[in-house]
């Protein structure tokens, strides 16, 4: 349980943590890594106990899980009112919400009242759970990190694999599982961040159906995308996203030559 010291030292870091989760969740292109990073850069300059950091410093854990858990909450606006997710957690959803033919937009509110606010709920249902279970079973979830990590990955294997021939009866399903599970270690291996792969997974159906539209308005003429103002912009900074290592790169070398 906390200290009547921690109560003290946790209070700010959370609602600073809140205060950078939630709008930064709720931007387009915000997500939860964002907002978690600058709440513990934030508490670390803000901290009368810098050199804490790095060593358990309490105000490092309560002001990013604060950041963190409001983010979570934020993510379900892009989400909901322009169906954009901007974390892998909201790609998923996104993935759900498409298998049962539900398309989240401005209309979503109107046509799937009940499902959203029922999604709304379940964050303060959630939360409640999680603090039930959490208080009582601290103490058993930091006896589970005791457990060597081949162990774990050996029962994760083999459920995943019983849940997949179980469900379907299909050796090839099977191979399909163990097929992805080699691309993911390969993805991890090599750094390769798992929500634009998720991100894109889900939007690319979505981007070819409307660059056949485009297509097609503008009667087979890629130039449509140049005039228009906003696609313009918008290839114009994916332009430079895709130049800036090579530039950051030959700027870094200049500066040191210098």
């Amino acid at each position: 349980m906390l200290s009547r010291e921690d109560f003290r030292r946790s209070r700010k870091p959370w609602l600073r943590g809140s205060l950078l989760g939630f709008p930064i969740g709720a931007m387009p292109a915000g997500g939860a890594e964002l907002p978690t990073l600058l709440s513990y850069y934030t508490e670390k300059k803000l901290s009368r106990h810098p050199e804490e950091f790095g060593h358990g410093a309490i105000e490092g854990v309560a002001g990013p899980e604060a950041a963190n858990n409001a983010s979570a909450a934020g993510v379900l606006m892009p989400l909901l009112t322009l169906g954009i997710p901007t974390s892998a957690t909201a790609a998923i959803i996104l993935s759900a919400f498409e298998s049962y033919g539900i398309q989240p937009g401005p209309t979503l509110f109107t046509q799937q009242g009940a499902l959203v606010w029922t999604l709304i709920a379940s964050l303060y249902i959630g939360n409640v759970i999680l603090l039930i279970l959490n208080l009582p079973l601290v103490g058993l979830w930091v006896r589970l990190l005791r457990i060597p990590p081949p162990w774990l990955y050996a029962g994760i294997i083999v459920i995943s694999a019983a849940g997949v021939f179980g469900a379907s009866n299909s050796v090839f399903d099977l191979l399909l599982l163990f097929a992805f599970g080699v691309l993911g270690f390969l993805c991890r291996r090599f750094d390769f961040p798992v929500a634009p792969m998720i991100i894109g997974l889900i939007l690319g159906p979505m981007a070819e159906q409307s660059l056949r539209q485009a297509l097609t308005i503008s009667m087979g003429s890629y130039t449509t995308f140049m005039t228009r103002p906003i696609s313009a912009t918008i290839l114009a900074i994916a332009f430079l996203l895709l130049l800036s290592p090579w530039l950051l790169r030959w700027w870094s070398r200049r500066s040191a030559k210098a």
